[in-house]
């Protein structure tokens, strides 16, 4: 029904309201699976473990995928910490403005 592309724009509608980037820009979304049900599930990490936003964010992309995929019946999120994320996973113009370049 829809691929990971779609599910990637999808979640990039969230930003980290730390950063002001998206998470997929951020480098913090995984994976993104659908079956034929409609049903959706993201893989994705956070920058750290301690963050105090995790439940908002994991809502905020339940909220996104819902939203931005008309036929989803349901999202589900996953948060893992394999791979622990690093900046090096951002794409170039966010480690650029992260590191102050």
């Amino acid at each position: 029904m829809y691929n990971k592309e779609n599910i990637f724009k999808a979640v990039s509608t969230v930003k980290d309201p730390e950063v002001g980037f998206n998470l997929v820009e951020m480098g913090l979304i995984y994976d993104g699976i659908c079956n034929h049900e409609g049903d959706v599930k993201v893989v994705m990490t956070l920058s750290t473990k301690a963050c105090p936003l995790h439940q908002m964010i994991v809502q905020w992309v339940e909220e996104a995928v819902l939203r931005e995929l008309p036929k989803a019946m349901n999202a589900e999120v996953e948060v893992v910490w394999e791979p622990q994320w690093n900046i090096t996973m951002a794409e170039e113009h966010v480690i650029k403005a992260l590191n102050g370049n």
